[in-house]
């Protein structure tokens, strides 16, 4: 298999993070964005789409979108179980992984991309005021994780999952993306610091 990844995007870094957490290993091809290699004739032909990650199987199939490459990995190498062991377990997981990606990761994601400088280049035409719109709803969602984080360990249950991954990844591009994380939301705050903590969150 090979991946192709970039260092500098926030979805092929998900797929590293899960990587690290099973502790695989699989070769990867850097994508340059900013020199836009993903638009070239030759990635399209690995990716129509032009987008990272994608992941190059061994019969020649090409796998895209970071949570089907993570569930792949998964299949592949079931422990641990980052998507949940039996049908409750994984439906619960799968309702907070898809809750970190649209009520977080996604507005924080459009509000770095419709308003970062270098993202302009990427995101013909920003629109600054749908970037502007994006962050109360971050934070909407921030101050509902961390209540429920009062309850538990991890985002979906006391184990670490896919949606930790996700939501971890959302709150590392706040910076870029101006989105202001408030100070009181300390459970939030507790479960970022575990979670930095781990080895995939350098991947």
């Amino acid at each position: 298999m090979l991946l192709h990844t970039t260092p500098v995007a926030p979805n092929p870094r998900r797929v590293r993070f899960f990587l690290a957490e099973k502790g695989v290993s699989i070769p990867m091809h850097d994508v340059n964005l900013m020199a836009l290699e993903h638009k070239t004739d030759a990635y399209a032909k690995i990716n129509p789409l032009l987008t990272v990650p994608a992941l190059e199987l061994d019969d020649g199939a090409v796998l895209t979108e970071s949570v089907a490459i993570c569930r792949y990995i998964e299949s592949l190498y079931p422990e641990p179980a980052l998507f949940g062991r039996g049908g409750r377990e994984q439906a619960f997981v799968e309702m907070w992984q898809r809750r970190m990606e649209f009520g977080l990761f996604a507005p924080v994601a459009m509000a770095f991309r419709h308003s970062h400088p270098r993202m302009a280049a990427l995101e013909q035409p920003q629109f600054p005021e749908f970037a502007e719109a994006q962050r109360p709803r971050a934070i909407r969602m921030m101050r509902f994780v961390n209540d429920e984080l009062a309850q538990r360990r991890f985002i979906a249950n006391e184990n670490f999952t896919i949606a930790d991954i996700t939501a971890f990844i959302a709150m590392e591009l706040t910076k870029l993306a101006r989105v202001e994380i408030p100070d009181d939301l300390r459970h939030l705050a507790r479960w970022r610091a575990e979670v930095a903590a781990r080895p995939g969150a350098s991947a």
